[in-house]
């Protein structure tokens, strides 16, 4: 998906060549366009015998999706136990998480009350 976002459309050939040493057989890449495809994320445009594929989903709307789901099957639907797991491996500063704590509070304060 990145590669679509910065580069614009792109033939599956094309992508296979900006990866970096040791690339994926085309084959490989075809297949992952194409279950992107399917899900809705990645379109195509027929050009000759060929077809080259654009982004459908934002990148925002994508990264949204995705954080759901990781959430949802390995956190059991509990941001909390992500952002937990993530102090516990120390992948994330005490500083950051005031941070998050601040922006949240922010965002808190900004709403109308009911």
């Amino acid at each position: 998906m990145r590669m679509l976002w910065e580069n614009g459309p792109l033939f599956v050939r094309e992508m296979v060549e900006r990866y970096p040493e040791p690339r994926p057989h085309f084959n490989t890449v075809a297949t992952t366009v194409r279950i992107l495809e399917e899900k809705g994320y990645v379109g195509h445009e027929v050009l000759g015998s060929s077809h080259r594929f654009f982004a459908i989903a934002r990148k925002n709307d994508f990264r949204d999706r995705s954080l759901a789901d990781v959430i949802r099957d390995y956190f059991d639907n509990s941001y909390k136990s992500a952002v937990s797991a993530l102090a516990e491996e120390e992948k994330i500063s005490v500083d950051e998480l005031r941070e998050i704590i601040d922006l949240i509070e922010s965002k808190n304060s900004n709403k109308p009350e009911a």
